[in-house]
């Protein structure tokens, strides 16, 4: 089914999430701040989190064993996957595409080039199936480095081969953390030092609140912050619409009533006088110009309005 733009509007929108920096910086806690969290701890981290920001986990030596344990029964509890790391999750689907397929490894035990595409058609199908069919939101995190480019220093996700390129498609939001007059920062907008993704409103450097013992709340808040901008979009495209309603009502009901060249000119008058919105200016042009052209009516340059009885081919479009 065709749909316009103004249905697009998902307000109770799942989002996914990629969360990059340094290790010790904090990225875990902060993934574990989103709704109702289930961490996927392939990097065996979750000891490092302080106590009190744990939440239940899973640690797979193997990707066949993460797919047995994200089974829609075992997830009830659960309204958001996160993966810790995403680079030891490839490094997973790495030895899992490789046993699949023995031509997606080298004699090393490395992946060979068509082992890295399968890798990241693997990686794509994953997050699909977690967001689409699992209905969950998805916070990924990987570990950054740093990389030189002539006298500047870029950070960069650390993980192996083109598979970087593969993880960046599917995300809402992409930031990274650093650390910023003592404050941990996350950067949602690109800029001259790291790759970022920002969305509905989702942008620019934002300070993470210290915990101090608080809740663990920045991603939920944040996951609420772009459904509430979402929402006010819908609110937004659903005034655009009748706004474009009621000034196609009024532009079509003086097309459909032209007869003569007065009337094809006053109608011009009545189109240039709306406040126009979305398509509709250029919609209703072209319901006057098809009505004149049927009705044999010229446009005449030098006057600026509709002539009459001229052949078709001398009307201008």
């Amino acid at each position: 089914m065709i749909r316009q733009p103004n249905e697009i509007i998902d307000t109770n929108k799942k989002i996914r999430i990629l969360i990059a920096g340094y290790p010790g910086i904090g990225k875990t806690t902060l993934a574990l701040s989103a709704p109702k969290p289930l961490l996927i701890d392939v990097d065996r981290g979750t000891d490092r989190v302080e106590a009190r920001y744990r939440t239940p986990f899973t640690q797979p030596k193997e990707y066949g064993e993460l797919l047995n344990d994200l089974q829609p029964q075992n997830l009830n509890n659960f309204e958001t996957l996160v993966i810790d790391t995403g680079g030891q999750l490839i490094k997973l689907m790495a030895n899992y595409v490789i046993k699949q397929n023995c031509k997606n490894g080298q004699s090393d035990g490395s992946l060979s080039l068509k082992g890295y595409g399968a890798v990241g058609r693997e990686f794509e199908r994953f997050i699909n199936y977690c967001y689409y069919n699992l209905d969950k939101h998805i916070v990924i995190v990987f570990h950054a480095k740093e990389e030189k480019d002539g006298d500047n220093t870029r950070l960069r996700l650390l993980v192996e081969g083109q598979t970087k390129d593969n993880v960046w498609q599917p995300m809402d939001l992409g930031g990274y953390m650093e650390m910023h007059n003592n404050k941990r920062t996350i950067g949602f907008t690109n800029c001259d030092r790291y790759y970022a993704k920002g969305t509905h409103g989702i942008n620019g450097v934002i300070t993470i609140p210290d915990l101090k013992g608080q809740d663990n709340t920045f991603l939920t808040d944040l996951f609420k912050k772009v459904n509430d901008n979402i929402c006010a979009e819908a609110l937004e495209a659903e005034q655009q619409k009748k706004q474009y309603e009621d000034v196609m009502s009024v532009t079509l009901d003086t097309v459909n009533s032209i007869e003569t060249v007065d009337d094809a000119n006053t109608a011009l008058d009545v189109i240039n006088n709306q406040k126009h919105i979305l398509t509709s200016l250029r919609e209703s042009k072209a319901a006057l110009f098809d009505k004149t052209k049927e009705l044999n009516f010229k446009w005449d340059r030098k006057s600026g309005g509709f002539i009459s009885a001229v052949p078709n081919d001398a009307i201008a479009s």
